[in-house]
């Protein structure tokens, strides 16, 4: 007769779970848009099929925007007064943290246009 330790099962083989075979993976979104309020519409779109997945979410952080300037001359010839235009580009950014061990049932949302998404994804330690 084979005692329990002899026959080379341990008792919680037969209880794994699907969650704990397949990794949980890290996932950073990175959002950056010129307009606010698309930026702002992905963010709540993708927190809210999150949460509807029972998922951990942080964010969205808000990054600092960067403003980009130039100034012209708006004359091209120089004859007349020194009048200068100014432009700005306002770039906005924003970060998501995910845990989750499907990454692609949360990638698959529609995204506004303009707004440019960049996903890293890392194992959980």
């Amino acid at each position: 007769k084979m005692s329990f330790k002899e026959s080379g099962f341990s008792k919680d083989s037969s209880l794994k779970t699907a969650a704990e075979e397949a990794p949980i993976h890290r996932i950073r979104i990175t959002l950056t848009s010129r307009v606010v309020k698309s930026l702002e519409k992905v963010c709540a779109d993708l927190i809210k099929g999150a949460k509807e997945k029972n998922l951990k979410v942080k964010g969205p952080v808000r990054m600092p925007t960067k403003i980009l300037r130039i100034t012209t001359r708006k004359t091209p010839c120089g004859e007349s007064s020194k009048i200068w235009d100014r432009y700005q580009l306002r770039i906005h950014k924003r970060i998501i943290d995910l845990h989750s061990e499907i990454v692609k049932q949360i990638t698959s949302i529609s995204i506004e246009p303009g707004v440019e998404v960049e996903v890293t994804i890392a194992d959980a330690a």
